[in-house]
């Protein structure tokens, strides 16, 4: 599968959603991630990250897979 077409999931960790979609990064800043580079983003998925900053996750989801 063409790594460009790659729907993101809430199981993926933030680095693999970020290589795969580098683009959702300033929406995920936006979010309040701002550690996206960090220890946390190798080993938090998005499903993680989006409950610790209080975000809907199929709203984040429908977001970062529309970038």
């Amino acid at each position: 599968m063409n790594e460009a077409k790659k729907t993101i999931t809430k199981d993926m960790v933030i680095t693999e959603a970020l290589k795969i979609k580098p683009e959702i990064a300033a929406i995920l800043m936006g979010k309040g991630m701002h550690c996206l580079g960090c220890v946390i983003a190798h080993g938090e998925t998005i499903e993680q990250a989006a409950e610790v900053h209080g975000l809907n996750l199929d709203e984040l989801l429908a977001e970062i897979n529309a970038a």
